[in-house]
C-alpha cells in the first residue's frame, strides 16, 4: 500500500532535527557576529590609540628636551613641575612643552636656521647666525601658524648647553622680559636688505630691542615659535572616558598660555587613560582608548592602550 505522508513519529522526530539544527545555527550565528563585532572594535581601537601616541610623539621627539612640564587638572598656571622630577603620579593630565622648529631646520632646500652663531661676528644687540634666512622663516611660521599673525618676531631661540631652569620658559604666564635670566631668549629678524641672517634680541613682553649684556651666548641654539600642550579633558565619571586636546601656537615667552591664546586640536575621544612620566630626558607616553560596545555594562568598557618611549 502506497503511504501519502508523514506518520506522525516521522513528523516528531523531523521537527526534533530541525530544533536542534536551529539552535545550533542560531548560536554559531550570534557567536560569528560577536567575534566579528569584537574583532571589529579592536582593529578601531588599536588603530585609534596608535595615531593619537604617534601624534604627541612625532612632536615630543623635537622638543626642546629641558622645557618639558606637567600640570594637574584645574590648577592655576603657577601650579606646575619639570617632568622628570614631577611628584604628580597619576593625576597630571596636561603634558606641556617647548617645540624646536624642526619644519624651518629642515626647510626647502637648505636650512632656514642653521643653529650655530658666529660669536666673533655678534654683538649684545644682535647675534650672526651663518647661513639663517629670517625673511624665509618668517613665511614658513605664517603658513604653519595657519595665518594666525604668528611670525620670526613671535620667536625665542634656547641656547644648547646653557642653564636650563624650568621656571625661566613663561610656563607661569609672566612674559619673559630679562634676557640674562631667560632661557628662550626672544628674538626678531632685521628688516634691512642682507641682514636676513642677524637675530636681534627683544622684550617678551612689549617686543622692543633688548640686548644681550650679560647673557651667557652659546654657539649653537635651536629655535621654536610656538610650545604645545596635550591635556586629557572633558572626563566623564560614568563613563571614565574624556577628549584628547591638542594645543599649539601659543609663546609662553610672551607671556601667553594654550587656554587663552593657543589653537586646539581634537587628537582623539573617548580616551580612558592619557599617562606620562620621564628619566631624564627620556619621555614615556601612554594614551587608552575606550568603547563601551564590549563590555558596556562595565564602566570604562573595553579598553587599548599604546605606549611610546620618546629619547
Amino acid at each position: 500500500m502506497r503511504r501519502l505522508g508523514f506518520t506522525l513519529i516521522e513528523l516528531i522526530f523531523v521537527i526534533v532535527v530541525m530544533g536542534i539544527l536551529s539552535k545550533f545555527g542560531v548560536e554559531f550565528l550570534a557567536q560569528a557576529y560577536n567575534n566579528f563585532i569584537y574583532s571589529s572594535v579592536n582593529n578601531s581601537l588599536q588603530a585609534r590609540s596608535a595615531t593619537a601616541v604617534e601624534s604627541i610623539a612625532s612632536r615630543l621627539q623635537f622638543r626642546i628636551k629641558d622645557s618639558i612640564i606637567a600640570r594637574e587638572p584645574g590648577a592655576n598656571l603657577n601650579n606646575y613641575q619639570a617632568l622628570s622630577g614631577s611628584t604628580y603620579g597619576d593625576t597630571a593630565t596636561i603634558l606641556e612643552w617647548v617645540g624646536s622648529d624642526i619644519e624651518g631646520f629642515r626647510g626647502e632646500s637648505l636650512p632656514n636656521w642653521s643653529g650655530i652663531i658666529d660669536l666673533q661676528a655678534s654683538s649684545t644687540s644682535s647675534l650672526n647666525s651663518p647661513e639663517t634666512n629670517t625673511t624665509a622663516l618668517d613665511t614658513l611660521i605664517g603658513v604653519l601658524s595657519h595665518g594666525s599673525g604668528t611670525g620670526i618676531n613671535n620667536s625665542a631661540i634656547y641656547f644648547v648647553g646653557s642653564d636650563s631652569d624650568i621656571n625661566n620658559y613663561g610656563w607661569n604666564g609672566a612674559a619673559l622680559t630679562d634676557q640674562t635670566t631667560s632661557v628662550m631668549h626672544p628674538i626678531r629678524r632685521s628688516p634691512n636688505p642682507g641682514e636676513e641672517h642677524l637675530l636681534i634680541p627683544t622684550n617678551g613682553a612689549t617686543g622692543a630691542d633688548n640686548n644681550f649684556s650679560g647673557v651667557d651666548v652659546f654657539e649653537y641654539y635651536q629655535l621654536a615659535w610656538t610650545a604645545y600642550a596635550v591635556e586629557l579633558r572633558d572626563y566623564d565619571p560614568t563613563t571614565q572616558t574624556g577628549n584628547l586636546w591638542l594645543n599649539y601656537d601659543y609663546q609662553p615667552w610672551e607671556g601667553e598660555n594654550y587656554i587663552d591664546d593657543g589653537k586646539e586640536f581634537l587628537l582623539m575621544e573617548n580616551v580612558s587613560t592619557f599617562r606620562f612620566k620621564a628619566i631624564g630626558s627620556v619621555v614615556k607616553v601612554q594614551v587608552c582608548v575606550g568603547s563601551d560596545i564590549i563590555n558596556g555594562n562595565v564602566a570604562g568598557g573595553y579598553s587599548i592602550c599604546k605606549e611610546k618611549t620618546i629619547y
